[in-house]
Formats: C-alpha cells, sequence, structure tokens
C-alpha cells in the first residue's frame, strides 16, 4: 500500500502554535524530511516525539526527492516540514511534492502557521486581495525592476525581506512606488515581536536608527492610491481644461493622463458629431 506524503505547517517562532493534527501526524509517521534535522529536531523534542528524519534542501532535494517517491510507494508514509511555516512558501519542497505526485501517491496538506497570512492579518492593510512575491531580489537593480513592474497591481503587496537589507529595500520602495503606507513585521509571534506601521520613509527613519537591524522580516506595501473618479463624461472633462487656458489638444493630453486613456481614445471621442 503506497504511502502519504504530509505537508505539515509548523510554528514560525512559537512552539506552542502547532496544531493537533500536526502533532498527530508526526507521532505517526514513519519519517519525517526537514531542512534542517537539527531545526526539526528541537521541534520533535519539544512534543516528545522519536522520529528517524532526512533532510532535504536546495542542494539535494532532486535527488532526495527520487528517494522519499521510492520510500511512499514502497509503504512508508513521510510528513514533510519546513524550518518554519507552511512547506513549500518560499522554501524547498516543490520537488518532492511534484515526484510524489508522479508516482500517485496521495499528497495531504496539514495546515498552520503562515508568516504571510500573520502579518497581513495584522498589518492594519487592505486583506481584500494581495499579492505575494517571496523574497525580493538581493541586488537593487533587480529588486527597482520587480517593484516597477508591480507599480500597478491593485493589491497590498507581501514580501520576506533579510533583516541586512531591509533599509535599502524601503529605500527602493519610496523611489520606485512613491510614499506608500508600509508595515514591517518582525520576529512574528516571538519574544521580541513587533509591527511597524506609517509611510516608508518614516519607517525607513526609524530602522535606520537601528543598529544593526536584526530578526525575520515580513514587508508589506500598501495599495496604490487611486486617483478620485471623475464622473464628466470625456467631452465635458476636456471643455473643462480648456476653460481654463490649456488648447484643445492640450487639454486632451491632459485628460488622457488622468484618466489612463491613450491620447487617440480622448481625440477620437472628440471627432465625434455634435462635438
Amino acid at each position: 500500500m503506497t504511502g502519504p506524503l504530509y505537508l505539515v505547517a509548523t510554528p514560525i517562532g512559537n512552539l506552542e502554535d502547532i496544531t493537533h493534527r500536526a502533532v498527530r501526524i508526526l507521532r505517526e509517521v514513519d519519517l519525517v524530511a526537514c531542512e534542517d534535522t537539527r531545526h526539526t529536531r528541537k521541534l520533535l523534542d519539544h512534543y516528545g516525539i522519536s522520529k528517524p528524519v532526512i533532510s532535504y534542501h536546495e542542494h539535494n532535494e532532486a535527488a532526495r526527492a527520487e528517494e522519499l517517491a521510492a520510500k511512499m510507494l514502497a509503504g512508508a508514509s513521510v510528513a514533510l516540514v519546513s524550518d518554519a511555516g507552511m512547506p513549500l512558501v518560499s522554501d524547498p519542497g516543490y520537488r518532492v511534492v511534484a515526484a510524489a505526485i508522479r508516482a500517485g501517491v496521495p499528497v495531504v496538506p496539514v495546515p498552520g502557521p503562515s508568516a504571510v497570512v500573520a502579518a497581513l492579518a495584522a498589518s492594519g492593510l487592505a486583506t481584500d486581495s494581495f499579492y505575494f512575491g517571496g523574497f525580493l531580489p538581493a541586488k537593487s537593480g533587480q529588486r527597482a525592476r520587480t517593484l516597477e513592474a508591480l507599480r500597478e497591481h491593485p493589491h497590498t503587496l507581501v514580501f520576506y525581506e533579510a533583516p541586512h537589507r531591509i533599509v535599502e529595500t524601503l529605500e527602493d520602495v519610496e523611489r520606485v512606488l512613491g510614499p506608500r503606507q508600509v508595515v514591517i513585521a518582525r520576529e512574528l509571534t516571538k519574544v521580541h515581536e513587533e509591527f511597524l506601521r506609517g509611510a516608508v520613509g518614516e519607517v525607513r527613519a526609524t530602522l535606520e536608527a537601528r543598529s544593526p537591524v536584526k530578526g525575520e522580516i515580513t514587508l508589506l506595501i500598501g495599495k496604490a492610491e487611486q486617483p478620485p473618479s471623475d464622473p464628466a463624461t470625456i467631452v465635458e472633462a476636456v471643455a473643462a481644461c480648456e476653460r481654463t487656458g490649456m488648447s484643445r489638444m492640450e487639454a486632451i493630453k491632459e485628460v488622457a493622463k488622468r484618466r489612463g486613456l491613450a491620447k487617440r481614445e480622448v481625440y477620437k471621442q472628440m471627432q465625434k458629431p455634435g462635438v
């Protein structure tokens, strides 16, 4: 009988943040696959769980995936865990899951803690929709290009960031995205948990005063502010601009800019009979 692959969420800091089901699964499986056996052993010891552990990480995951799939095909049940949070979310494990699916092994999620969701819920920013981008690029140029591509996204943006890069990242956020509202969620669920909220320049200044910044960081960036809607028709909007002294073409250009339209679209409206 084929053994299942359980994807078990583990605490992101506070060891109490684990579900009863996750503890039961870890006690029942034949093998625990983890990023760092030393880290996972601390969790297992805390709950009195004695199970064999095997490492998988970015350097051995391809080979380990096939090895684990073979074990499950032979009947072994495996729990896959990351060092913190839900496996595969900005962590290795994709190849293990893909190999299990190819082999016809049941893949069972055991949900639980997630830094992304915890930070978003407590951020005070809009939660109706969000974009999670994992870790931003380490180099400023690539980071700026990534942010530029997200400039018009109507969502709260969520990233992980290293503490030694966070000030530089906030500089890029302000330069590329403008004076957005941001939240730094630091050391979530741990003793020194902290939320810094405010305009990006203010939060950056707060962190600059610390030397160095420490702890695991989730960065949240507020939505781009949408310009107020203009109830006037395009023709009326152009006429209003002309009354301020603009020429017809200047008014067309201004209305196109305000409404995010191509000039030719506004010009076409102005060419209709009766205008």
